[in-house]
């Protein structure tokens, strides 16, 4: 019997599991046997490899193979493991040595003809190579760029198995595999972000409310609700809230690229996501697509994960259901979404800054003059939005149609996107400093036992918020919000902590709003 062993690696949700390869040729009845849990796109990989092997100008052993994944309790899934097995047969059979593959992790899918297809979720396959001691991976070529982005490991790419096994060989690389792979450009975005010219806070006509509302949820990352008709600039403020906030540090980049490679929606030629996403689904988007999930082994993360670290703005909010809305409670509490199943659990991140829009009634209408709604059914309407939900929103306005005199106001005197995003970078500079000894990062990421132990105001300045306790209007949950986003007006008006008007102000866009 002749054994070889290579490894790969198996991802459940954007976490990465070693999974050992092993291949051993024995006698009995010619074919491959794989063992060790595959689903239905794994077992077809002994068609994709038996084609692959041929068409690389390779020979099939006529002989029983068998092909282990270690470990052999966890379910696996997906064809990035068809790289891995098709090198450890060979090996197995003597083709290429066995010692030049035993520490390699190779991750890649096969085609027929023996090329190495690109596969999703490379980022986080490789970072847990890393993490686990492997050195060296191997990867697609169309994947190098992302692999690449993990440092301390030596990134292999190959277009097909035949160059990769020559390169295993230590023979010259096939003739179409020799031109030179393109150099990868920088890694992480630093400094200032540079306003997209095509959108752009200036283009905001009136809304001085508004627009002060977006310079405090950018400044702290706080949740937005805006109601009002349609025309009033609901959508268009939430759209230039991205051009104030600054570039990921590079960990947060990673972390969001990571969760893009998992669900395969990577930019075409950008292997590292520098800026925070923006994620806008569309209100027919059911609660599987908005928290994540899945069938089986299969789960993908969904839009909550995808705005990690970025925007999340759902328009036209209350023509959501009402279940995808309520599943939003829990990762604004919690940061992350845990998804279980019988076959097993997976937990994806999911900090974002959630911007809500709504119109005040179903029909719509540019004018309250002209709708024809009944009060019942705008009171039904408002609250398809639940008090919980609206609960963990920070600030709520009410916005109204732009006045004439503000529609022809002259763009040049309005303050641009560049100015605003320089006061939140600085008011986001004063906040870590202040939080430089915690785990956090921004005044919305505070817990609430920690904010009102660590960063309580003077009682003067509290005094507003204890009367709104007193009378009932204000929750607990409430009270904390109110002063998470106190401390980032402090931040924005350059105060060593909240004063009254800080507290006042914050409290008054806490509770506007509200239907």
């Amino acid at each position: 019997m002749t054994l070889a062993k290579t490894r790969s690696v198996s991802l459940v949700g954007v976490e990465g599991f070693l999974v050992d390869v092993e291949a051993a040729i024995t006698s009995g009845v010619p074919g491959l046997h794989l063992v060790g849990l595959p689903d239905t796109v794994l077992s077809e990989a002994r068609d994709r490899v038996r084609a692959a092997i041929f068409n690389s100008d390779e020979d099939w052993p006529n002989r029983h193979v068998t092909v282990s994944l270690f470990p052999a309790s966890m379910p696996k899934r997906g064809s990035n493991f068809d790289l891995a097995i098709a090198v450890a047969l060979l090996a197995a059979a003597e083709v290429v040595p066995a010692r030049s593959c035993a520490g390699l992790v190779m991750i890649g899918e096969l085609g027929l003809d023996g090329r190495i297809r690109a596969v999703q979720g490379v980022l986080p396959a490789v970072l847990a190579a890393s993490q686990s001691g492997c050195r060296t991976v191997v990867v697609p070529h169309a994947n190098a760029a992302e692999a690449r982005l993990v440092p301390d490991v030596d990134v292999v790419s190959a277009r097909t198995l035949r160059g990769l096994l020559c390169l295993l060989r230590d023979e010259p690389p096939p003739v179409e595999e020799a031109e030179e792979e393109p150099a990868l450009g920088g890694r992480f975005a630093v400094g200032r972000k540079e306003t997209p010219s095509d959108v752009d806070l200036a283009d905001v006509r009136g809304q001085a409310d508004a627009r002060r509302a977006l310079e405090i949820s950018a400044a702290g990352g706080h949740h937005l609700y805006f109601s009002g008709p349609p025309g009033c600039g609901k959508t268009m403020l939430a759209e230039r809230l991205p051009t104030l906030l600054p570039p990921l540090e590079p960990e947060s980049a990673l972390e969001v690229t990571t969760i893009h490679s998992v669900a395969g929606t990577l930019p075409p030629g950008q292997p590292l996501i520098s800026q925070p996403p923006f994620y806008a689904p569309h209100h027919t988007a059911s609660r599987v697509a908005m928290v994540g999930g899945g069938s089986g082994r299969t789960l993908q993360p969904g839009a909550v994960s995808l705005a990690h670290r970025g925007i999340l703005f759902l328009d036209e909010a209350p023509e959501f259901q009402h279940g995808t809305l309520d599943a939003l409670r829990q990762p604004l509490e919690e940061g992350r979404v845990r998804i279980c199943r019988a076959e097993g659990t997976a937990t994806f991140p999911a900090r974002f800054t959630l911007v809500l829009a709504a119109n005040p009634c179903p029909c719509a209408a540019a004018k309250q003059i002209d709708c024809t709604c009944a009060p019942g059914i705008r009171r039904k309407y408002a609250t398809r939005i639940s008090g919980p939900l609206l609960d963990r929103i920070d600030l709520k306005l009410e916005l109204t149609p732009a006045s004439r005199a503000e529609l022809r106001y002259d763009l040049e005197f309005a303050e641009t996107s560049k100015v605003v995003a320089e006061r939140v970078l600085d008011a986001r500079e004063r906040s870590l400093k202040r939080l430089s000894d915690t785990p956090w990062r921004s005044n919305s990421e505070i817990p609430g036992p920690e904010l009102r132990r660590r960063f309580v105001p003077s009682g003067e300045a509290m005094r507003s918020a204890d009367d709104a306790l007193q009378r009932g209007t204000l929750s607990a949950r409430g009270l904390d919000r109110i002063l998470r986003v106190a401390w980032t007006i402090a931040d924005l008006a350059g105060h060593d902590e909240p004063e009254a008007d800080d507290i006042g102000g914050a409290l008054g866009l806490w509770s506007a709003g509200r239907p």
